[in-house]
């Protein structure tokens, strides 16, 4: 077994867009109202075709479209590894599901989910109240970050993940003495080899070497300990030995005037030395892996470019949205689209912010009423085979 992997309970990433068909299983079944307005069966049958899939590691789910043309996400959390891993789904590929509505990403992850997925069988009943307790609160905190995201500041945003992130440590306290027993820690030539290192041709240094294999010793038998916190910290000295070398892997940041010759903007000399600072600074964040000030900086840079973009015609601009807006909507839509395309964007930002708010009022409806229904699988059936959950 690999290095024990602070996996997060974070909700899952809405990057595609999928579609299905909904059955009822039963005449009768009691049916609910999601946000999105569409009525669907608590217990339904569901057929579509794999449009996508989740962007995690273990394909938890996939995106579907049906006949309808409705969107549908299906989560199959309640699916072991192994089963998932034997499924071999690929895009284009029918299937069908049976499962229940719920309101969000988070809900897919149940306590019992958890308790499969990451426990063993000898945890006491004491200590599975405490993960409970707090496994509630953390789903509590990431419906609430979910529903919030389009409206946070970045230091908000900051604030809950780091709720977030402390309820997830103190959970890996109680987990880590249970799941030790089954741990084995890989041989450390086959630890620095993930790093893919080696692939690349970048050598480390014997000095180096010889050092993180005593930290990685060192690690291993604080971990098998339950020193957690001893242990995070030779973890810490591990990846500040390695960072320079993992740093060749990434693709090296053009120069400032590279990059912003890629853009093709005519930009003010005044603000293309705004830009060259912030730039620069960049790439120094971007050295330290300071990821806060990454952002704050990107933030920066990219508002002084937007004042320069030309806006797209309004029809090219709604050709990313798959869905139909009633006449009356779309003409409104278009008669404030161009009046913020006339206005100046250096001068008249509290204008463009107003008649942006007014635009967004309009078209969020039906972006709510496309949004995918989610649905946690129970039962599968995938060229002719059937999967329950083991």
């Amino acid at each position: 077994m690999k290095k024990p992997i602070k996996k997060s309970l974070m909700i899952a990433s809405a990057l595609t867009i999928g579609m299905a068909v909904l059955t009822p299983l039963q005449a009768g079944a009691t049916s609910v109202k999601p946000t999105n307005g569409v009525t669907v069966q608590i217990e339904q049958q569901i057929t579509g075709t794999i449009t996508g899939f989740n962007i995690d590691i273990d394909r938890s789910g996939v995106y579907l479209k049906g006949r309808d043309g409705k969107n549908y996400y299906i989560s199959f959390y309640k699916f072991s590894k192994e089963q998932r891993e034997k499924m071999n789904l690929v895009e284009g590929q029918e299937i069908t599901a049976e499962g229940g509505v719920v309101e969000s990403h988070s809900d897919f992850i149940t306590f019992e989910v958890y308790k499969k997925e990451r426990l063993p069988k000898d945890v006491p009943n004491e200590e599975l109240t405490k993960l409970e307790k707090m496994f509630n609160e953390l789903v509590k905190l990431e419906k609430e970050l979910e529903a919030e995201m389009g409206g946070m500041t970045q230091e908000e945003f900051d604030k809950k993940y780091e709720e977030i992130t402390k309820i997830y440590e103190a959970m890996y306290k109680i987990e880590r003495p249970y799941t030790i027993a089954s741990w084995q820690p890989q041989p450390f030539e086959e630890y620095l080899e993930d790093y893919g290192l080696s692939k690349k041709n970048i050598i480390i240094a014997e000095n180096d070497k010889k050092e993180l294999k005593a930290l990685y010793e060192e690690w291993v038998k604080l971990e098998k300990d339950v020193q957690i916190d001893e242990a995070n910290l030779k973890m810490e000295k591990i990846d500040k030995i390695l960072k320079p070398y993992y740093l060749q892997l990434r693709h090296p940041l053009p120069t400032f005037e590279e990059y912003i010759e890629g853009i093709n903007l005519d930009i003010s000399a005044e603000d293309l030395a705004k830009l060259k600072t912030i730039y620069e600074d960049y790439r120094k964040a971007v050295g330290d892996d300071n990821s806060k000030l990454m952002r704050k900086l990107m933030g920066e840079f990219y508002n002084i470019i937007d004042q320069f973009r030309v806006l797209p015609t309004f029809e090219k601009y709604m050709s990313r949205y798959q869905f139909k807006i009633n006449k009356a909507d779309r003409k409104q839509l278009k008669q404030l689209y161009e009046e913020i395309s006339k206005l100046d964007k250096k001068e008249e930002q509290a204008k463009i912010k107003e008649k942006w708010e007014a635009f967004n009022t309009i078209l969020e409806p039906y972006i709510t009423a496309n949004k995918d229904v989610l649905i946690s699988a129970s039962k599968l059936t995938i060229n002719g085979q059937v999967y329950l959950p083991q």
